[in-house]
């Protein structure tokens, strides 16, 4: 009897045991099932943001071409029939050409004047669109990207918007507009996904959906004055945008109207504030794909299974509990594996491959396929080398083994259908530290180099006119006897009541009278009263200060409006009083117009040099960065499985995970230098503050910033204001010696003014070259480019102080304020 009643002890024992054993092995496997179900959404949703993402920019590039074309602008000024004809020709070829739904042309107004669409039953022609958001951002001078439902096609699309402006640029005289089907972002949404895929806007209006009953629903509850603006945007048609019912419980969960659970997650589409990604997919759905077929097929001899491993479902339990703990890690490392690869592929800009050490295509990224006109899946598998012809493809090769064989990154440009690619190969190690492939990243430099060649071309243009125009003055001064009578010039001389003494031929010509008839008298006898007040307003001077004056006057022709450069000097008698006065006029309008060229092909330049420099620091600090993160996770992970088995394995991967640390670092500073992020995400004054502290740190030196006012700063001129007072506190650190610095940004009366103080060495200004020593000349350009002026002031022993001056018509943020904002150590 008591050995049945240990027998059935223990088989109850063995039961419950081996029913605890399964209940806590279901719970894990239900656990599970929702963290797969949660990565596999992460992925999903990633890489629909980046197609959409992708999607939105592509016809940014082309809209702005279209608005650029003079045609367009001749039919916004003229709107003759022969320029609209015009106009629907080139919006015809674009839409063709891009293969898109529509381009249209729009007046100041909103009224649409010509359409690609102009014979069709939904013509957009005579239409007015003033009320579109999309309308009215561009004519206040930003391009714009819109989603929105077509007030008369009733077609889902994407528009692109960007202002066309006529000769004067103030004011845009128009708008042009591409819009684009969203059929291949609906097809890519509209594939098998498990639950419910949504793209919504701000207010929560489904956009796109694999399921067509839940479109233009409102997923969460609307109020009254958003449904006003909705309908007087009409974005998505005229409602009434019905609500799903949908309550949020928390950040990840969510009930609808009929107690339904949801899981949900939303994924911010970047650049698109608002625009989300959204799954949704019901706790029912994802315990019972991986939990159902486990249940039927295991139900049965449930029973009979319990009984039989009832005695060892304890190390069941635990061998099983171990299983998922490794099984957990091992997912968690995939997920964040698989994030970066998305992250590094799908980079907007740059073209991006990875091939194995034969030139084999591993993975890439839809950039990079589109340079090849091949879709990502025919290409992967491919040999790399031959996509190019054989003499190019021999020198990528060489630089691929070369990169295999040193372990060494390698940057080349190269040319392919007259396109210039700047192309980076970086080697990618195994955990061995065998190079295993490379990742091949290549970026179009075509426009870079096209200005650069532009600017070289006006440079030269440029020079050979100084050098003709010095030639020319030389030969004038050799032949001074014969200048007044040869010369292209103006000349003049007039007494001191400034009546004309003589005009030289040049002089007759210009303004149609003769020497003899205009002796004697004064330029209100030849001139309008305006002109002849600016020539009286000099010529006073002269006689006054009895020395030369320059300036510049613009004077009306037959043609046009001539710029003259006028140098005006006093003519002394014996006894050294001035008796007259000699005005020599030059035609300077060519000049004028080389001279604004130039100046605009240096800000290109400088607006291309920090593009360039903020794509480097995101280059470093997201890409390199992320390798770099990556690389010290498997190095502390290469320590820790060997350091007990191999001590000087273990000092070894402790050894590179200190050198990743510092390396982590100096990528950090170095992506800061090039361009801080604070001055575009929080604005000039913030960079200062932060480049103030950095610099007190790093030299030593007191750095104390203030600031007046506060004023709004749009981008230009808060990049031109941070890096002149990025190379004035350069010059500090490296030639004043000095042990304080101050910083002042005020703004006072529209005009912004930025000021460096240092109590240092100071300088002899008379003896700083006026276009090298110190960087000054680029400050000086950056200065003049921003429509400001750069003022020194400087004497040795007595520091140094540097003022940037500009006016700022931007309205102040806020209420200004008399205190000052002192950022000191």
């Amino acid at each position: 009897m008591k050995l049945r009643i240990i027998l059935l002890v223990l088989s109850l024992l063995a039961f419950l045991s081996a029913s605890t054993g399964g209940y806590l092995y279901y719970s894990s496997l239900k656990e599970s099932a929702f963290e797969e179900a949660d990565r596999q959404t992460s992925l999903n949703g990633e890489r629909i943001k980046n197609h959409i993402s992708s999607f939105l920019s592509e016809y940014l590039k082309s809209v702005k071409t279209l608005a650029g074309l003079n045609e367009l602008r001749q039919s916004l000024v003229s709107l003759d029939t022969d320029s609209i004809a015009k106009s629907n020709f080139i919006l015809d070829h674009f839409r063709d050409t891009l293969k898109v739904d529509v381009c249209y042309l729009m007046g100041h107004t909103g009224r649409t004047i010509a359409s690609s669409n102009r014979n069709n039953p939904d013509s957009f022609v005579g239409k007015n669109y003033s009320f579109r958001p999309y309308f009215q951002q561009a004519l206040q001078g930003s391009p714009s990207i819109y989603m929105a439902l077509g007030v008369t096609s009733k077609k889902r699309g994407v528009y692109y918007s960007h202002p066309v402006y006529g000769t004067e640029k103030d004011f845009p005289e128009g708008v042009v507009v591409i819009k684009a089907s969203i059929d291949l972002l609906e097809k890519d949404i509209g594939q098998t996904y498990e639950g419910i895929v949504l793209l919504t806007d701000p207010n929560g209006i489904v956009f796109i959906s694999n399921h067509k009953n839940w479109l233009y629903n409102s997923l969460w509850r609307l109020s009254h004055e958003t449904k006003s603006r909705l309908a007087r945007t009409q974005q998505f048609g005229n409602g009434p945008w019905n609500w799903t019912g949908m309550i949020r419980k928390d950040m990840t969960h969510a009930v609808d109207k009929s107690e339904k659970q949801y899981l949900i997650r939303e994924i911010a589409i970047e650049n698109y504030p608002g625009w989300n990604v959204v799954f949704l997919r019901t706790e029912k759905e994802i315990t019972g794909k991986f939990l159902d077929p486990l249940m039927k097929t295991t139900g049965s001899i449930i029973l009979i299974i319990c009984i039989l491993i009832g005695l060892s479902v304890f190390y069941l339990y635990r061998k099983a509990s171990h299983d998922i703990i490794q099984r957990k890690a091992a997912e968690e490392a995939l997920r964040v594996s698989e994030e970066k690869a998305l992250a590094l592929l799908n980079a907007p800009t740059d073209s991006a491959l990875l091939i194995d050490t034969q030139g084999k295509i591993l993975a890439l990224n839809k950039p990079a396929a589109d340079l090849f006109y091949k879709g990502i899946d025919s290409l992967v598998g491919m040999s790399f080398f031959d996509l190019f012809p054989k003499s190019m493809a021999k020198r990528i090769r060489a630089h691929h083994n070369e990169v295999i064989h040193s372990g060494n990154p390698v940057r080349y440009e190269d040319k392919r259908k007259g396109r210039y690619m700047d192309t980076n190969i970086y080697p990618v190690f195994d955990s061995m530290g065998n190079v295993v492939g490379v990742a091949i990243f290549s970026r179009d430099i075509t426009e870079q180099k096209s200005a650069e060649e532009e600017l070289k071309q006006a440079k030269e243009e440029l020079s050979n006119y100084s050098k003709d125009l010095e030639k020319k003055l030389r030969k004038r001064t050799k032949e001074i006897t014969n200048i007044i009578r040869n010369t292209p010039a103006v000349v003049y001389i007039k007494d001191q009541e400034c009546k004309y003494i003589m005009v030289n031929p040049r002089y007759e010509e210009l303004y149609g009278i003769t020497n003899e008839h205009i002796q004697g008298k004064t330029d209100y006898e030849v001139f309008p009263k305006q002109t002849a007040d600016r020539f009286r307003a000099v010529d006073s001077q002269v006689f006054n200060e009895g020395r030369f004056s320059q300036v510049e006057e613009h004077i009306a022709q037959e043609d046009t409006v001539h710029t003259y450069l006028s140098v005006k000097f006093p003519l002394y008698d014996e006894d050294g009083d001035v008796h007259s006065l000699c005005g020599i006029s030059t035609d300077i309008t060519e000049l004028k117009k080389a001279q604004d060229q130039l100046r605009r092909l240096s800000a290109g330049i400088m607006n291309s040099q920090e593009k360039e420099r903020a794509a480097i620091a995101r280059e470093l600090h997201d890409e390199l960065g992320q390798v770099l993160t990556a690389l010290r996770m498997d190095s502390v992970w290469l320590k820790d499985h060997v350091a007990k088995n191999n001590p000087e394995a273990g000092k070894r991967a402790l050894s590179m995970c200190n050198l990743i640390d510092s390396t982590l670092d100096q990528v950090r500073n170095m992506a800061i230098r090039l361009r801080p992020g604070v001055l575009d995400d929080l604005g000039l004054i913030d960079a200062l503050e932060w480049y103030a502290g950095d610099f007190e740190e790093h030299s030593g030196i007191a750095c104390i910033f203030s600031h007046k006012n506060s004023p709004h700063i749009n981008d230009m001129l808060a990049t031109a204001a941070y890096r002149i007072a990025q190379e004035a506190l350069t010059n500090v650190a490296r030639h004043s010696s000095a042990t304080q610095v101050d910083i002042m940004l005020e703004s006072t009366n529209g005009m912004l003014t930025l000021s460096v103080t240092d109590n240092g060495n100071g300088f002899d200004i008379r003896k700083l070259a006026e276009s090298g020593g110190l960087g000054i000349a680029g400050m000086r350009e950056r200065a003049g480019l921003a429509g400001g002026t750069l003022e020194i002031k400087s004497k040795p022993n007595k520091g140094t102080r540097i003022f940037f001056r500009v006016p700022n018509q931007d309205k102040l943020q806020g209420k200004h304020s008399n205190d000052q904002s002192t950022v000191s150590r």
